[in-house]
């Protein structure tokens, strides 16, 4: 099976070639691609040296699977034409996502509705993929009607440019500025660009993947997204609404079921982003009814945004592909 990275010089790519290797893919060829800066340069895989190739020439290879990590422009351009290849590509830009007939794929969610004749699937934003992950136990249990969500984004969400800009504004050194405030020792409650409604692009697309992800329109999610001096992993106060009451016992059931979420029930024993980092799993805590309604719960989530929130989720993907379309 030949499987392609594409963006692997970049900091989710490498996360996805890392996370490729743990997973021990079944893969007997990997093909790096990248811009043609990289060209040429050497990418260790499996005690094995690799050279990155062009994108032309890895869609010539017609590799089985390509997870693209590249940038929208890159994959609005490229995937389709592998694609035509006959490789199955997921893809962790936004190209995508909101594509009628683009699936948008959490493993724990809706792996689904993926089909055999999906040759190009989208990747959910990370800060959707971390909130969903613990909702949807909720939500096929209860239902849910409302969702408030304030998200503490890490600056490994940003790349390289926003890692550099913490660092060099800690260091005191001279940089070129990615943020439009400081973000050392500083919250920044923007993450991309603002929209006509006020909302910035990230809040609406926490908005508009729940509601593609759990085909369900009448769910009313609003979002506050901010950009926090943490180097890796997104934390989500979330408030939830259900449709039904339910009780601390039922809630807590619910949850601790779920694949690929790890309860801390306990009052004190709350996830942090540090304890996240590195891991596959989304955690879940601070769990609290609300103080006037049995329908309405307080959930503390955090993940790994550049794991799960990127490429562990592009990895699960790719696996369903190569065990249920692809004959090994």
């Amino acid at each position: 099976m030949k499987i392609a990275v594409v963006g692997a010089t970049g900091l989710v790519g490498s996360v996805m070639l890392k996370v490729l290797e743990e997973r021990n893919f079944p893969l007997t060829e990997l093909i790096v691609a990248a811009s043609e800066n990289s060209v040429g340069k050497e990418i260790h895989f499996r005690n094995k040296s690799v050279k990155v190739i062009s994108l032309a020439d890895a869609v010539t290879a017609k590799p089985d699977i390509a997870l693209f990590s590249a940038g929208s422009a890159v994959s609005l351009e490229w995937a389709p034409k592998f694609a035509e290849a006959g490789t199955y590509v997921v893809d962790n830009s936004s190209a995508w996502r909101m594509n009628a007939e683009i699936p948008l794929i959490i493993p724990e969610v809706n792996i689904n509705v993926l089909k055999k004749t999906d040759h190009i699937i989208a990747n959910p934003n990370c800060s959707t993929i971390q909130m969903l992950v613990a909702l949807y136990p909720l939500y096929r249990e209860f239902g849910i009607s409302n969702i408030v969500v304030s998200t503490y984004q890490s600056v490994s969400g940003s790349g390289m440019k926003g890692i550099s800009q913490m660092r060099s504004e800690r260091e005191k050194q001279p940089y070129t500025p990615f943020y439009k405030r400081n973000i050392d020792l500083n919250c920044i409650p923007q993450c991309d660009d603002f929209t006509e409604n006020g909302f910035t692009k990230e809040e609406m697309k926490l908005v508009n993947e729940t509601h593609k992800i759990f085909n369900d329109r009448s769910i009313h999610v609003n979002a506050t997204a901010v950009r926090v001096p943490v180097t890796g992993g997104h934390s989500e106060s979330v408030v939830v609404t259900l449709d039904k009451s339910a009780t601390e016992g039922e809630v807590m059931a619910a949850l601790k079921q779920a694949p690929g979420l790890i309860l801390k029930s306990a009052t004190e024993d709350y996830p942090t982003a540090l304890e996240a980092e590195g891991k596959d799993e989304v955690f879940v805590g601070r769990i609290r009814k609300d103080l006037y309604s049995d329908k309405v719960w307080n959930l503390w989530i955090v993940a790994d945004n550049l794991r799960k929130g990127a490429a562990t989720n592009t990895v699960q993907i790719a696996e369903h592909i190569a065990s249920n379309f692809l004959t090994i």
